[in-house]
């Protein structure tokens, strides 16, 4: 019987149809949702410095689309400031629920204003109000300064008063050149396979790894 899905597809070494990465992530992605117990859309996002050195933190993929996938920052941050001088990136998403892993890689680019205006909208008050009052990776005398800042600009802004985005916050999108599927096996002879394109837009190419 055929397989019923991308899942079972990537790793019937029988199949050589085309298999969509992007629509095989959004089948994890689901299966995810209804199994992690806390933030599936977690994702560990890989900078390098001006030294040339890696930085990688926890942060939330909070927007994705057939362009690519994005998380959003204050600019001035540590990451922002990496990725503005090297728009490069790598993710890696670990769902230990599923014992899956999805890595990726390519070139960044700063998603649109009106983009970041739609996706700071949807954000609780408080999360829009912070952003406003975190200096994001400048040091800190101690949290009752931060909370001390988070309450003068709530009287600022007024309590009906739409919160407006920060100017200096806003959002990247990785778009992949490289995505790779991982799923655990017995006796660590886990399941592999990569999918590389040259181009934005290009043909992806499938090929099964050595774990």
């Amino acid at each position: 019987m055929a397989a019923t899905n991308l899942s079972d597809r990537l790793f019937d070494d029988s199949d050589r149809g085309d298999i969509d990465p992007v629509s095989l992530f959004e089948e994890w992605f689901a299966l995810a949702q209804s199994s992690e117990p806390n933030d599936p859309h977690a994702v560990a996002l890989a900078t390098v410095d001006a030294d040339g050195l890696p930085d990688v933190r926890m942060v939330l993929l909070n927007q994705r689309d057939h362009r690519g996938y994005c998380v959003f920052t204050n600019f001035e941050s540590d990451k922002g400031r990496q990725l503005l001088a090297h728009p490069k990136a790598a993710l890696v998403m670990h769902w230990k629920s599923l014992r899956r892993q999805v890595r990726m890689r390519g070139p960044v680019e700063v998603v649109s204003d009106g983009e970041a205006d739609a996706y700071f909208s949807t954000r609780a008050r408080v999360s829009q109000i912070g952003a406003h009052a975190s200096k994001q990776s400048r040091p800190l005398a101690n949290r009752f300064a931060l909370l001390e800042r988070v309450e003068t600009l709530s009287s600022s802004f007024g309590e009906n008063e739409p919160v407006q985005r920060p100017q200096h916050w806003s959002g990247f999108r990785i778009v992949p050149q490289v995505m790779e599927f991982w799923k655990d096996g017995a006796n660590r002879l886990h399941d592999r396979v990569r999918f590389t394109r040259n181009l934005t837009g290009g043909s992806w190419v499938r090929q099964r790894l050595y774990p």
